[in-house]
C-alpha cells in the first residue's frame, strides 16, 4: 500500500521510498525513510494535500508524492 491509500487516523511504517532524483532526495531529507512510524492525521477537504505525524512533528505533503512512498500499515489494537 501507498501512504496516500492510508486512512485518515491510521498509522503505518515505511517500508520503501521511490521516486527519482530531486524528489525521492525531498523525501528522505524530510525524514520520510523506511522503519519510520508515520499516522496520517487530516486530509484536507478538497483531498490534496495529507497531514502526516512523524518523528514528532506534523508534515503536510501532496497525494502525488505520497503515492510515491511504500508503507505496511499496522494493526489495530483491539
Amino acid at each position: 500500500m501507498t501512504l496516500d491509500q492510508l486512512p485518515v487516523g491510521q498509522s503505518g511504517t515505511i517500508t520503501a521510498v521511490g521516486g527519482e532524483g530531486p524528489l525521492r532526495c525531498r523525501l528522505l531529507d524530510m525524514g520520510l525513510i523506511p522503519g519510520t512510524a508515520v499516522t496520517v492525521r487530516k486530509v484536507a477537504p478538497m483531498g490534496d494535500p495529507m497531514e502526516l505525524r512523524l518523528r514528532g512533528y506534523e508534515l503536510t505533503l501532496r497525494k502525488a508524492d505520497a503515492a510515491n512512498i511504500t508503507v505496511e500499515q499496522k494493526e489495530a489494537a483491539q
